[in-house]
C-alpha cells in the first residue's frame, strides 16, 4: 500500500488518541512525549538517534523506519527480541525497562518523526541517564567496561540478517 493510499488519522487524532467503534482504545503518539521518555527511560543507553545514544543495539533514525509504519509490529518485533532487550536493560540500568501503552506508543512517534528527532540532543537525557552511559562517573573516560573494566559486548547479531527487534534494516556500518 503506497502512502498516500494509507487511511489517514488527523494530527489531532494521533496526538490525543481514540477508541475504536470496538471499544479498543489506541493510545496518543506524541513524538515530543517520545523524545523526553527515549532519554528518560533508559533507551538511549543502548540505542541511538543523531548519532547520540549507545551503541550495543540498532539504531533509531526516522530514515530507517517503514513508512507507513504499523506501531504494533514494531512492537511485536520489540517482543521477539524482549529476551535480550532485558537483558541488557539489567546489566546497563541495574533493572528492566518498565512501559505504559501511552508511554510505548509515544516513544514509537518519537523513533518515526524525523522532526522531532532532529531536536533530540544531549540537553534531553537526564544526569542520571548520562552517567549510567559512561559508566557511572567512577569507571573513568571513554571506554569503561564492566566491573573487570573488559568493553561490553556488542549485541548478538540476528542471524536472519534483519535489524532485530524493530525490524528495519540499518545500513553495512549498523548491522
Amino acid at each position: 500500500m503506497a502512502a498516500s493510499d494509507a487511511p489517514q488519522v488527523s494530527d489531532v487524532m494521533s496526538r490525543s488518541g481514540f477508541v475504536l467503534e470496538n471499544g479498543l482504545a489506541i493510545p496518543p503518539f506524541d513524538a515530543e512525549k517520545g523524545r523526553k521518555l527515549f532519554a528518560a527511560k533508559g533507551c538511549v543507553v543502548c540505542h541511538s538517534v543523531n548519532g547520540i545514544g549507545g551503541e550495543d543495539a540498532p539504531e533509531f533514525a526516522a530514515d530507517y523506519m517503514d513508512y507507513p509504519m504499523n506501531a504494533f509490529e514494531f512492537a511485536a518485533r520489540m517482543w521477539r527480541g524482549a529476551e535480550a532487550m532485558v537483558m541488557m536493560q539489567q546489566e546497563e540500568l541495574g533493572e528492566q525497562i518498565e512501559l505504559t501503552g501511552e508511554e510505548l506508543a509515544a516513544i514509537i512517534a518519537f523513533l518515526h518523526d524525523k522532526d522531532e528527532q532532529a531536536k533530540f540532543s544531549q540537553a534531553d537525557i537526564p544526569h542520571d541517564i548520562e552517567e549510567l552511559m559512561h559508566g557511572g562517573g567512577d569507571e573513568g573516560e571513554e571506554g569503561a567496561g564492566d566491573e573487570e573494566g573488559a568493553p561490553h559486548q556488542e549485541a548478538e547479531e540476528h542471524p536472519e540478517g534483519d535489524a532485530g527487534p524493530t525490524g528495519h534494516d540499518q545500513p553495512s556500518e549498523h548491522k
